[in-house]
Formats: C-alpha cells, sequence, structure tokens
C-alpha cells in the first residue's frame, strides 16, 4: 500500500480476548497499517510486553489527539489513545464498572472517525450484559453506531477471503426469532437494504457494477406459492424495480441451491433473508476467518466473527487465535483505499 491507513482498533471487553488479539493483529500488520488502539494505556502496554517484549506501544492522551489530530510514528510502533478502565482486570472474569469505559473506546473511535482521524473502525469483541448491567440498555456494536452516527437503517454482512474468490454474505434481518422474520421482510425493508448494500459495494469495495445473488425466504424459493408467498408478494417485485434502476440483481433463488462455486463466481455479494441462512454456509468454508462488517454508515466499520472467549482469556495468553482481526484490519485497509478511490 502506498498509504498506509489509520484504523482505529477498538479493544473490547478487558476481560476477554479483545486486548491479546488487537495487539497481535496491529503488531503482525504494522507495516501495512497504521494502529491506534484504544484503551487503557498501562493495562495495554503490560499485555503487549506479556505477548513480546519488542512490541512498542506509545500513548497519547485523548485531549492531545483533539487538539493535534493523530502524530507520524514509526511502523514499528503502536500508538494507543488512553482511556481509563473503572476497574481492575482479571482475565476471563466480568466486572461490570468495566461496561461503561467499553462504550467510551467506542465513542472515541466513532467521533475520531468522524472528526477524520481515522479511516476505519475494527472493533474487538464486547460483552452485551456486561455493559447492561452498568445500568446502559446496549443490543449491540451495530445498534449502537447506528444510533450514534444518526443512520436510520443499515445491514450486517460478513465476508471472507479465505475462500477461492472473495465470498459476501448480506443479510436481510439480523438478530430475530425465525417466528418474526416473514413479517420484518418488506418491500420498503427490502428496497432499503438492497439500495444500501449496492451503494457500499460500490463506494466502499471498489465494485462498478455490484452483482447481487438474493435468496428466497420459504424452501425452495415458495415453490410457486405452494409453500409460501413471500418470493412472489415481496421479494420479486422488489427486485424487478432495482433491475428496472440498473442494478445488476438475481434471484430470488432457493438457498439450499446458491451456494454453489458455479453461481458465487459471477457473484460480488449473496443477499440471504434471515441470519441462520447464508452464515452457517461462510462460517462452514472459513471459520474464524470471517469478518462483520457493518454497510450504511458514514464509517468504515468491521469486526471478528467470534465473542469475547472469557474462558481462553482466563486460560492465559497464547490461547486465542487473532486470524478474524487479521481479516477484519485487512478487510478496512481495502475498503479505506477503496473508498479513497471513489471520492477522487
Amino acid at each position: 500500500m502506498s498509504k498506509r491507513p489509520t484504523i482505529a482498533i477498538t479493544s473490547g471487553e478487558p476481560a476477554g480476548i479483545g486486548p491479546e488479539i488487537s495487539i497481535r493483529a496491529a503488531w503482525e500488520l504494522r507495516a501495512d497499517v497504521k494502529s491506534i488502539l484504544i484503551g487503557d494505556a498501562a493495562f495495554l502496554a503490560m499485555t503487549a510486553a506479556a505477548i513480546n517484549p519488542a512490541i512498542r506501544l506509545s500513548a497519547l492522551s485523548l485531549q492531545a489527539v483533539r487538539n493535534s489530530g493523530i502524530p507520524d510514528f514509526p511502523r514499528d510502533q503502536i500508538v494507543v489513545i488512553d482511556c481509563p478502565l473503572a476497574a481492575h482486570v482479571v482475565p476471563g472474569k466480568l466486572d461490570a464498572q468495566n461496561g461503561r469505559y467499553v462504550l467510551q473506546t467506542l465513542d472515541i473511535a466513532i467521533d475520531g472517525a468522524q472528526q477524520g482521524w481515522f479511516d476505519a473502525i475494527v472493533t474487538a469483541p464486547l460483552q452485551k450484559s456486561t455493559i447492561n448491567d452498568a445500568g446502559v440498555p446496549f443490543t449491540g456494536h451495530t445498534e449502537y453506531l447506528a444510533e450514534k452516527t444518526s443512520t436510520p437503517q443499515v445491514v450486517m454482512m460478513l465476508a471472507t477471503n479465505a475462500t477461492p474468490q472473495p465470498l459476501r454474505v448480506a443479510l436481510a434481518t439480523t438478530h430475530l426469532a425465525l417466528k418474526d422474520v416473514a413479517a420484518a421482510i418488506t418491500i420498503e425493508s427490502l428496497t432499503g437494504i438492497l439500495d444500501i448494500l449496492h451503494a457500499d459495494l460500490q463506494n466502499k469495495f471498489g465494485i462498478a457494477q455490484p452483482r447481487i445473488l438474493v435468496t428466497g425466504l420459504n424452501p425452495h424459493a415458495g415453490e410457486g406459492g405452494y409453500l409460501g408467498r413471500e418470493e412472489i408478494d415481496v421479494i420479486t417485485p422488489v427486485l424487478q424495480a432495482a433491475q428496472a434502476r440498473g442494478f445488476d440483481v438475481r434471484g430470488p433463488y432457493p438457498a439450499d441451491t446458491l451456494f454453489q462455486q458455479k453461481y458465487l463466481e459471477d457473484a460480488d455479494c449473496v443477499l440471504a433473508m434471515y441470519h441462520d441462512q447464508g452464515l452457517p454456509v461462510l462460517k462452514y468454508a472459513s471459520f474464524g476467518l470471517g469478518v462483520n462488517i457493518t454497510l450504511g454508515l458514514p464509517l468504515i466499520r468491521t469486526s471478528v466473527d467470534h465473542g469475547t472467549a472469557l474462558d481462553l482469556a482466563a486460560a492465559g495468553l497464547g490461547q486465542a487465535d487473532h486470524g478474524s482481526m487479521l481479516e477484519a484490519m485487512r478487510i478496512a485497509a481495502q475498503m479505506a483505499a477503496a473508498t479513497r478511490s471513489s471520492s477522487l
């Protein structure tokens, strides 16, 4: 890369594996990415020293960054924007006192991305229960980012480069009970999702004319209405309207046969109707190397495809695999480069 992208990494739940995988990935990609860790500087420095004494961290105060921005620094150094912990960390043991700390790291990243300090945000896993136990209603990173950026609709997409060609799977619905999925898929919602998906594939991935394949909701894509009418009443009209606007979008296809190489080799993304329709395929193909991407935001955000792994954190450093964090950073860097190119 001719210009290293500046990527903010929120270190996540401090009692989980987030701090370790963030440091390992930032250090491994230091030649290509200008990594800015956000978290307690003393805690992260102690963790880095235990991982590898050669890792160099340099702390900045938030006020210094607000006054002067992110300074240039050597490629063999990782900068930390200091955000002090509220309580001592015991690996593997949650403490609600640190719930607000986790949100503060996220707030710094969001504000910095909007101020232009960062080209992208990569988030390490957090523990929703800890934040709620701290007295802050919280449903997840995605919803929080949407609220903080005043974004009315976002799209969850998982992606991997660990397959013969990049595999991207976006979702029409996310964390819903299966009984609620059909009602959530409306002409209005699906149209908005396709608009976001098409625009971000162009602007954040550099794909001039995205090719999107869309699954049906029901078995056999409804089999002509015999197994459900959502394909006839909702999905097909939305796709036809999108095609009339110039979108290269095709479907609805039966989900059980769509994920074949002969179909995917011509696709830039698959839009699945619900969580467990699309994601098992991607996770089977690339478990541990998948990346969660939030589309529709006025910034770039990627994340790992796993949780805090408190059991691994309790077992000590060296137990966690940082592969997903590496991929999240690589894809964020690729998206940052594509975004720069599209804005020229």
